[in-house]
This record gives structure tokens, C-alpha cells and sequence, in this order.
């Protein structure tokens, strides 16, 4: 036994003593009404005697009971009315069982609560979140009725991370009403005939009332603030719409598709194109340009699939033309005319929220019961000396220029950066990347960013340049030298521009949200409630101006809660949902996951086993020259449940479905492995994942018995052909 283990084991023997030596010596015969009637006079009397010994007795008496969880405590506190009094009998039972209690808790903190919050981790994150904010109110509403066993309050209260002195002082408050109910009921001890009289039905009943006050309580504090903000602002009589959204990206559609796909009047106010980042500047332009440079790899390869030469000729400005052809041809699905049908009313131009229910719109002001706020985000701009003279590059300029740069300097090793990286490269641009951290997509495991980083440098060219932090720049119109640090020696990168790929950051600068007072979050975006409503609760966010993630999927997701809680309130809401989030990069080979990764696991200390399928193995991948890459499939220990999932290799975007599917409804590795699918396919090497992991997990003693089986009716058929032989 390890040493750390040790103190766990020496107290839980303590403990299991002290329960069993209770019992042994049958102590709990004392503690019955009968007895306690018995020896009420006497008891009476000694404490008449020698009271501060008497208190000190029955402090530590009581104390110890409601520590070890013994049975007798409800005795005890009647006896502290019959011998004691009111007064002086509610204070002790009051602290004695609160100090009790604590030390259970404690106890069963130490003894179980790290196994169980690292064993169910992911499990136990609402709750603990919930602890965390409300967890004073949850617990003083389980104090306050008598009905729920303390000593299982504790131990539960003992698991989660509710803090020690917070259960003490919710415990001292929660326990009284009880404790001046037993101990009255002690004063008067003659008139008790049962233990089961004193909580009458109605007595109950009115605990289960002084239970909700802290759901009042709570309710009451949130109707303050919403009455604060009624009193600060006039809201309008009428509205002239049921849901006001305030930005045409993903997040504001999908919000606007809803409102009106239940009938409600909504309005959409977008100041640029609607589409937003996704369609304009960044899934859409990237993913064109991706397919195209993808083609012209394969050309340059064609050897490996047994075609001596292709040689592609192709015009910079002639790809750039077919990514503004590809935007072109989807904005039609985002268009003001296409919402304009469906019942959304349009409106181009800047809004600016003047109140928690008012708009204004070119001078014009809009009012509306709920507002939505979707209003995205842009590229971050390092503070990097020099780079205010540059003409430099981002996503939202990138796909306006017409002459191909010969050296491409990629500040930032990011998705966004990898994925730019390889296609500029493929179309014939020198590309350096420069990423301070150690490794490119510093989200993701090494295994599948060293893949990544293979393919990038050595079939593509890219130099990268990992653990290099930049410095400044020297300028020359567009092009320039970036300075850098790495190792403490300075490195210079020249370059015919320079794009930035550092990530984005929340428009909090717009809609007027700083001027109206909307709380903001050190991470930089909206503070949200888990409705996803902000400090005033007729206005919500969603999509990159809420966090927590940045993605096309997870904004269209968070307009379904945000739409629908602003339309039902207050009759009805739901709390967002990131317990399953995918994504993935689209590189060559593409880089998708969705869950925990192996570095995030051991970071959050969570036991897991990890199964790897190599695709070199998939027939699917050597027919179309793509046997490179993995299945990687996180599980709980002994069991097929699946934590995370990550794949590295073509198509992975469209086979990691497969684990978000699994892990939404908790379906196992045993499922995946006996559903049927196509051969040959890509999707293939998801089953074999899982049958790689069956095999790891084979019954073998089982199998020992088959073998024997087996043997022994192979060696039975040949006894009986001998037998016919001799016959």
C-alpha cells in the first residue's frame, strides 16, 4: 500500500471501530424514548449536580454521534429539551450537530471525494458548476426538511466541492428549525408516546414551505435585478417585434429561422453581408481554396496512383475568382430576400442597443421584447512593434487580393493558420509559419499535430518555425522583415506579406453593449447565464460574442437555446448543451476530435485507456493513396464508454460523426463494432477502432475453455473413426 493511502486506511479503521464497538457493546439500547423516560429524573439530577461537566458530556456525546453518523442523534436532542431546557438545549444541540456534521463531511471528503470527482469528472462538471454558484441555496434547502436523512446530506454535500465553512454556516442555519422542534418537543417529554408523533403530516408540510424560501429567495433576488432595470429604463408599452436579432452570421440566421418558423415577428439587423465571418472571410473562402490546392498536390503526386506526370497550369486570380464564385453561389441561402420569405424582416445598417427592449437603426428606433445579440468577432492584432505601418493581411482581407505573394509569412499555428499555410503553399507561395508554442495545433495531441507538421514540411514545403515568439516588424509597404526570438537568439523572417492567423476576439465594441452596461467576461466576451442571457434578461447572445468555442456548428447551436428562451420566457427555458462539441481542421490530412484529448485527460487527471486503429492498415485508404493517419478512441477504464475521439487522415470531418453520434447517446465501442459498414469505405476504421479495442478486452479465460473445448471434440471425433476402423 502506497504511503499517500495510508492516513485513507487508518481512518476508515478508526471509524469502522468506533460504529462497531457502538453496536458490540449495544449503546443504542440508551438511546430509545423508553430508556430516555426512564432516566430523565436522574439525569436531571446530575446535571443539577455538576452542570458544566454535564454539558461537556453531552457536547461531546452529541458531537461524536453526528460525526460517526451513529443512530440516536433525534434521542439525544430530546433529551437536551427534557434536561437542559428550550434555551440552553437548542444551543447546544444547534452546534453540536452542526460541528458533527462537519466532521463527517470532512471525513468523507478525505476519504472519497478526490476517487470520485476524478472518476466522474466529466459527469459531475454541471454539478459542480451548480455547487459552485448556487450550492449554499441547494444545501439549505435540503437542511430545512427533516425528511431527508443528515447524515446522507453529508456525505453527498462531502463529494462535490462546496466549500468547508460555507456547509458549516448553511448547516447552523438549516438545522434550527428542526432542533427548536425536538428540543420543545423534549421539554415536554411526558406527553411524547413516539419518536414518529412530533413530525406531523402538517409539521412537515410547513418545513417543505420554510424549504422553498431559498428558491424564493433566489427568485426574489433575480426579480430585484430585473425590477432595478425596469426602473432605470422605460420599457415601451408595445413592441413592435416578439424577437430583435442583432447580426446576420450563423448564430443570428439560425436565431432568425427559428423566431420566425413559430410564427413569431422577428427582425434581423446585419450592418455588412449577411453570412457573416463563415460564408465571407472564413469557412467557406478557406474550404474553396483548400479543394483547389488539394488538385494541384494530387497533380504533383500523381505517381503514387501510377501517372507519371500532370502538369496543372492555373492563374492566381483565376482561383481567387472561384472563391468569390463559391461565395457568391451560397449567399443566396443567407440573403435578406431568402429571410425576407421565410418572416424575417430585414434590416441593413448599424444597430446600437439603447435600452434592454430599443434599437436604433439608421436613426430609426426598433423595439422588441427579446433581443439577441450575434454580432461575432474579428482577428485578433498582436501588439508587435511596427506591424501598425504594415499593410499586413487577415481572413477579412486575405481573399481581396489579386497578385499571389512569392514568400508568405503565417503569424500563428493555429487551424486557421495550417489550413492557409498548405493551400498557399500548393498554389506555389513560400510559406513560413511562425507559432510560439511548442508544436502547431497546440489543442491537439502531439501524435496528431507532428502528422500534420510531416505534411506540411516535408510534402509541401512549409517551414515552420514552433517555440518562436515575434517581436517586431520592419515594414516596407507590403512587404517586410519579421523579427523574432527563439532559443534567446533573434530570427528573421523576410516576407511579401504577412498574415495573421492568431485567432478571433469578440465584437464587444459594437450594438452598444459597453454603453448599456452588459457584463463582460476576462476572457473577452459576453457574460451569459447557462440560458445564455446576459445581466438584463430580455437580451441573450450567442455564437463568437459568447464563447466558449468558435465554431460555424456550435453558433447555430447556441441560437436553438437562444431563440427559443427568449421566445418562452418566462414560461420556459432550456440550459445549453457542450457536453459533445466536435470540430476539426482541415488540413491534409485532416485533423478532427471531438472530447477529451489524451494531453487534456491527464491534465484533468482522468483514467482512461487509449485504442489506436492505424489507417495504413483500411483498405479503403491504400486504394485511394490516403494510408496515412489514425483512429485514437479514449475509454473509460475496462469499459467501452467513450471519453474522446480523435482522427487524423482524409475525410476525418465527415468520420468523426460517427463518435459524436456514440458519445450523445452514450453508445459504446460494442455498438459501434456491430453495426454494419460499407466495405470499402473510410468509415470502416471506426469498427475496426473498436474491435481493436474488443480484442484488448477479450474474455481469456473464457477463450482458454473454448480452446479446451474444442480439443476435446476434435480428439472425440477421431476416438470414434478409430473405433469404426476397428469395427
Amino acid at each position: 500500500m502506497s504511503t499517500s493511502k495510508l492516513p485513507r486506511a487508518a481512518l476508515i479503521a478508526l471509524l469502522l471501530s468506533a460504529i462497531a464497538l457502538f453496536f458490540y457493546f449495544d449503546l443504542y439500547e440508551y438511546f430509545s424514548l423508553a430508556a430516555l423516560k426512564a432516566q430523565r429524573d436522574a439525569l436531571a439530577a446530575y446535571v443539577e449536580s455538576r452542570p458544566v461537566l454535564s454539558i461537556s458530556l453531552f457536547f461531546g456525546a452529541y458531537v461524536l454521534m453526528a460525526a460517526l453518523s451513529l443512530p440516536g442523534a433525534t434521542i439525544m436532542t430530546l433529551a437536551a429539551g427534557a434536561i437542559f431546557g428550550l434555551f440552553t438545549g437548542t444551543i447546544l444541540v444547534s452546534f453540536a450537530s452542526s460541528i458533527g456534521a462537519t466532521l463527517a463531511f470532512i471525513a468523507a471528503r478525505f476519504l472519497f471525494r478526490d476517487g470520485v470527482q476524478k472518476r466522474f469528472r466529466n459527469r459531475l462538471k454541471r454539478i459542480n458548476d451548480g455547487v459552485e454558484k448556487d450550492g449554499a441555496f441547494y444545501l439549505l434547502s435540503l437542511r430545512l426538511v427533516p425528511v431527508f436523512p443528515f447524515f446522507v446530506i453529508n456525505l453527498v454535500a462531502a463529494l462535490t466541492l462546496l466549500r468547508t465553512h460555507t456547509f458549516y454556516w448553511v448547516s447552523q442555519l438549516g438545522m434550527l428549525p428542526a432542533t427548536l422542534v425536538y428540543v420543545n418537543a423534549g421539554t415536554q417529554l411526558a406527553k411524547v408516546k413516539s419518536v414518529g408523533e412530533i413530525l406531523s403530516p402538517s409539521l412537515i408540510f410547513a418545513f417543505v414551505l420554510l424549504a422553498l424560501l431559498p428558491i424564493v429567495a433566489r427568485w426574489l433576488i433575480g426579480w430585484l435585478k430585473g425590477h432595478k432595470v425596469r426602473t432605470r429604463f422605460c420599457r415601451p408599452k408595445h413592441f413592435d417585434y416578439n424577437l430583435l436579432v442583432v447580426g446576420g452570421g450563423s448564430a443570428g440566421l439560425v436565431t432568425a429561422y427559428i423566431a420566425a418558423a413559430v410564427k413569431a415577428k422577428v427582425a434581423l439587423v446585419e450592418r455588412d453581408k449577411m453570412g457573416g465571418e463563415c460564408l465571407n472571410t472564413g469557412c467557406v473562402p478557406s474550404k474553396t481554396l483548400l479543394r483547389s490546392a488539394r488538385l494541384l498536390a494530387e497533380a504533383r503526386d500523381s505517381r503514387e496512383l501510377g501517372i507519371a506526370s500532370m502538369q496543372p497550369t492555373f492563374e492566381f486570380a483565376d482561383l481567387m475568382a472561384r472563391v468569390r464564385a463559391v461565395i457568391a453561389a451560397i449567399a443566396p441561402h443567407d440573403s435578406p430576400e431568402r429571410y425576407e420569405r421565410l418572416g424575417v424582416h430585414c434590416i441593413a445598417g448599424e444597430a446600437r442597443l439603447v435600452s434592454p427592449w430599443e434599437v436604433d437603426v439608421n436613426e430609426q428606433r426598433y423595439s422588441a421584447r427579446a433581443v439577441v445579440i450575434a454580432t461575432g468577432s474579428q482577428p485578433v492584432v498582436p501588439p508587435i512593434t511596427g506591424l501598425e505601418k504594415l499593410d499586413y493581411l487577415t481572413t477579412d482581407n486575405l481573399w481581396s487580393i489579386e497578385v499571389q505573394p512569392k514568400r508568405l509569412v503565417i503569424l500563428g499555428g493555429g487551424p486557421i493558420g495550417c489550413e492557409l499555410a498548405q493551400a498557399f503553399s500548393r498554389i506555389g507561395s513560400k510559406v513560413t509559419i511562425v507559432e510560439t508554442g511548442a508544436q502547431l495545433l497546440g489543442r491537439e495531441d502531439s501524435d496528431a499535430a507532428v502528422l500534420v507538421a510531416e505534411s506540411l514540411g516535408k510534402r509541401d514545403g512549409v517551414v515552420i518555425a514552433t517555440s518562436t515568439k515575434a517581436i517586431s516588424c520592419e515594414s516596407r509597404g507590403a512587404s517586410g522583415t519579421l523579427v523574432c526570438e527563439h532559443d534567446g537568439q533573434e530570427v528573421r523572417f523576410d516576407f511579401d506579406r504577412l498574415l495573421l492567423a492568431l485567432g478571433r476576439r469578440a465584437n464587444l465594441d459594437s450594438a452598444g453593449l459597453r454603453e448599456l452596461g452588459v457584463e463582460l467576461t476576462d476572457k473577452g466576451t459576453v457574460a451569459t447565464d447557462p440560458l445564455l442571457r446576459t445581466n438584463y434578461p430580455s437580451i441573450s447572445v450567442c455564437g463568437d460574442v459568447a464563447g466558449p468555442y468558435q465554431f460555424t456548428h456550435v453558433a447555430a447551436h447556441q441560437a436553438w437555446y437562444a431563440a427559443v428562451n427568449s421566445l418562452l420566457r418566462p414560461f420556459w427555458s432550456f440550459k445549453v448543451n457542450y457536453t459533445v462539441i466536435p470540430w476539426c481542421t482541415f488540413t491534409d490530412p485532416e485533423v478532427a476530435r471531438v472530447g477529451l484529448s489524451e494531453t487534456e485527460a491527464r491534465e484533468q487527471e482522468i483514467e482512461f485507456e487509449v485504442t489506436r486503429y492505424d489507417l495504413g492498415e483500411l483498405d479503403r485508404a491504400l486504394t485511394d493513396g490516403t494510408a496515412k493517419g489514425f483512429v485514437k478512441v479514449l475509454t473509460v477504464p475496462g469499459k467501452d464508454r467513450i471519453l474522446g475521439a480523435s482522427i487524423v487522415g482524409a475525410h476525418a470531418g465527415e468520420m468523426i460523426a460517427e463518435f459524436v453520434l456514440a458519445m450523445k447517446h452514450n453508445l459504446g465501442l460494442n455498438k459501434l463494432l456491430g453495426t454494419i459498414h460499407i466495405y470499402p469505405t473510410m468509415m470502416e476504421a471506426n469498427k475496426y477502432a473498436a474491435g481493436v479495442w474488443k480484442r484488448a478486452h477479450a474474455p481469456e479465460k473464457l477463450l482458454q475453455w473454448l480452446a479446451r473445448y474444442f480439443r476435446f471434440v476434435r480428439k472425440g471425433r477421431q476416438r470414434e473413426a478409430l473405433r469404426r476402423q476397428v469395427g
